[in-house]
């Protein structure tokens, strides 16, 4: 790690430094001190630094290390839109309620507005300093104006007349046309302009708004790149002529920058009659919301983002200034200007199921004979598609269920249900309209389900229905049974190969009859039913969990050997919190695998030393959710579609399932927990101060835990 970035690493690791309590004696439970939580917003800042941090290793290849970058602006993004909104919200009102940290809104906000400008001028340094060196010496290069040759400006300005001016509509601000309403996210840029035009009308500012349609990024032909490939941003080609806009006028400046909203659908569900269609008026507000970040070219004055932020009315807090382009996370679409496949991973080639190979066309079979798991996206998803294509197209398949969270809009998955409807098939689809940002998408989706025939329902209201799960009913012989895939990610074909997530096919019967009452409570109405093998949320999944904690601190209380392992993507909900203080103070040892947010303090004296945490990030998006207990040597393992969350466990229709087969049990526990806990080289310590330290080798070999399973389970190119 270079000097500057240890610098830019204490700056930010030191602003959330807390007090934390003197040792606490043992049985002295003073577990709701706000010292032992984490602020959830900037635990997930520091997880946005464990991201960007990708992107100094050099191990990796250099375009899969701009990525990281464009990840970063990403997840940033979506934190403002949906997280940081939520508390500007709540900061407004007098007394609103703190979380476990004890922090009230306008304190979070500062910090997070402190946090948030460190990491945000940590990336562009990486971007500018680190990244597009490296990619020239590459020839890959990111052309700025000054570097243009003659007959690359001369290119740029027929592209600009040809391409941009036929799109873009330049706003002079004046009393016919006042400062404009901004299209969240957009591209935008000030004008800072002199004179009168053809009208005689005066004006200091214009704006000029840059449609999505137009690509970012743009690459030069290549008689016209001396080495490698060129590249240019199109804010550099508007900012190149954008003076043409407005002939005749004096322009003293242009100045890129984009605002960011509100984004989060505001829909009282109670009030509703056709929640689809509460949606679709909801998507229609949503790129208006509130503004709460302003960024903009650090070359901007003083005078002018000023003038910005009074428009949109935000604070100097709001504002972020940028040296580059504005939307980073749009630069993305490089992947799809260059061929250089050395410079990125090799293609992954995910493994199929020896025991679906050997039933490749009668998957039904394969189940029969013993319950199959698969560890995406070092196995295939391709199985579980097929295991719905094959109930599509099967005379003896009479019904297919299925929960919608997610799908992708090509979705294989989707075409195989609607193809089982127009065969007469008994098709029900639970989709979830409030898959946040998929809204749109899944409002498709149901219609055209609906269209070929299939019943589509909703799920629950104040409930999103986020458990994953897939129920075939068949007929064999003069009897019904069922088959059932559950999973801990979405039935999304493309996120398959990009986050680690677990997927079981089984035809149990208790299994198959409790997925079977879960429909019928998110079709149906009625009590909640009691389930053999299930925990579901949000009726037993947070009790059991308590449970069989509590059953680990009897255990070690009575001098047996207790342990817990997890693996989640966030662990936020402060009773299983307090649950595992409580597990450590007796003495349970406790491995905690948690991709993300983090509230728990591990290693406090008296409190959580016998509590570890630890981060994976890495090549693939650690999703998948994994819950092991030794139970007096009884062990038991779940995967489950929920994170240990207020939401998923209160608020959600989860599922939480256990694995039956021995074999797969003790695969599950080696490939999901053990492997990771093995990690030397990817992995984040979580301290208790809040702060991450990456693990490192010293003298033993590295061992990443992805490359190994990748190995074992797959093909890497």
């Amino acid at each position: 790690m270079s000097e500057d970035n240890v610098v830019a690493l204490h700056r930010i690791e030191t602003m959330n430094e807390v007090s934390l309590p003197p040792s606490v004696p043992e049985g002295d439970l003073e577990l709701t001190h706000p010292s032992l939580y984490i602020n959830r917003e900037l635990s997930f800042l520091r997880f946005n630094w464990r991201v960007l941090q990708q992107a100094m290793d050099e191990s990796l290849p250099l375009l899969e290390r701009l990525k990281f970058v464009f990840i970063c602006s990403s997840n940033l993004d979506e934190f403002f839109e949906v997280r940081v909104s939520e508390i500007v919200q709540r900061s407004q009102f007098a007394g609103a309620m703190r979380g476990p940290d004890g922090m009230a809104p306008q304190d979070v906000l500062e910090k997070i507005s402190g946090f948030a400008h460190e990491l945000v001028a940590e990336q562009y340094r990486i971007f500018n300093e680190v990244l597009l060196p490296a990619l020239a010496e590459k020839n890959i290069h990111f052309l700025r104006r000054s570097q243009w040759t003659d007959q690359q400006a001369e290119w740029v300005s027929r592209y600009f007349h040809d391409e941009v001016v036929p799109v873009i509509s330049p706003i002079g601000l004046d009393p016919s046309h006042p400062f404009p309403r901004l299209v969240n996210k957009s591209l935008h840029f000030i004008i800072s302009l002199e004179g009168r035009d053809a009208f005689g009308r005066e004006a200091s500012y214009a704006v000029i708004h840059v449609p999505r349609s137009l690509p970012r990024l743009i690459r030069f032909p290549d008689h016209l790149s001396e080495k490698g490939e060129s590249l240019v941003f199109l804010s550099s080609v508007i900012h190149a002529h954008a003076g043409e806009l407005f002939p005749g006028m004096q322009i003293k400046g242009v100045y890129q920058f984009r605002l960011t909203r509100d984004s989060d659908l505001d829909v009282d569900e109670d009030r509703v009659d056709d929640l689809a269609k509460a949606l679709k008026d909801e998507l229609l507000s949503r790129h208006f919301g509130t503004a709460v970040r302003l960024e903009v070219s650090d070359q901007c004055p003083e005078r002018v983002s000023n003038f910005l932020l009074q428009k949109c009315n935000l604070s100097e807090r709001d504002l972020y200034q940028v040296n580059g382009p504005v939307n980073l996370n749009r630069l993305i679409a490089i992947s799809g200007l260059l061929e250089r496949p050395e410079l990125t991973f090799r293609p992954l080639v995910p493994r199929t199921s020896p025991q679906v190979m050997v039933h490749h066309n009668h998957i039904f079979e394969a189940i029969s004979e013993r319950d199959i798991m698969m560890h995406h996206p070092f196995e295939s998803f391709e199985t579980v598609i097929e295991f719905v294509r094959q109930a599509a197209s099967d005379p003896d398949v009479l019904a297919i269920k299925q929960t919608l969270y997610r799908t992708g809009k090509q979705s294989e998955m989707v075409r195989a249900l609607i193809d089982a409807a127009r065969a007469g098939k008994e098709v029900t689809a639970v989709v979830e309209l409030r898959a946040r940002f998929d809204e749109q998408e899944n409002i498709d989706l149901a219609a055209r389900l609906q269209e070929a025939g299939a019943l589509v329902v909703y799920g629950v209201v104040g409930h999103k229905t986020h458990s994953k799960m897939t129920l075939v009913v068949r007929r064999e012989k003069r009897a019904l049974k069922r088959y059932v895939h559950l999973g801990t990610g979405n039935y999304h074909a493309g996120t398959a190969k990009l986050y680690t997530d677990i997927s079981l096919l089984t035809c149990d019967q208790e299994i198959g009859q409790d997925v079977h009452q879960v429909f019928q409570q998110l079709t149906g109405m009625g009590k909640s039913l009691t389930m053999s093998r299930l925990l579901q949320a949000p009726f037993t999944l947070h009790t059991e969990l308590h449970r069989m904690i509590e059953n680990e601190i009897d255990n070690a209380r009575r001098g047996k050997t207790a342990a817990i392992m997890a693996k989640m993507n966030s662990l936020t909900e402060s009773s299983m919190i307090r649950a595992l203080y409580v597990a450590s103070q007796a003495g349970v040892k406790i491995d905690l695998i948690v991709r993300g947010v983090c509230c728990l303090r591990p290693g406090i004296k008296g409190i959580s030393d016998n509590i570890r945490v630890r981060s994976i990030i890495g090549r693939f998006l650690e999703h998948s959710r994994v819950y092991w207990f030794k139970n007096g040597g009884e062990e038991k393992i779940f995967a489950s579609s929920a994170d240990w969350m207020d939401r998923n466990l209160h608020y959600r229709v989860e599922v939480c399932f256990p694995v039956l087969d021995k074999r797969l049990a003790r695969r599950l526990k080696r490939e999901a927990l053990l492997c990771y806990l093995k990690d030397n080289s990817q992995a984040w310590l979580l301290q208790s101060d809040g702060t991450y330290k990456r693990a490192v080798p010293g003298k033993r070999q590295s061992f990443r835990a992805q490359s190994v399973l990748l190995n074992q389970l797959a093909h890497d190119g």
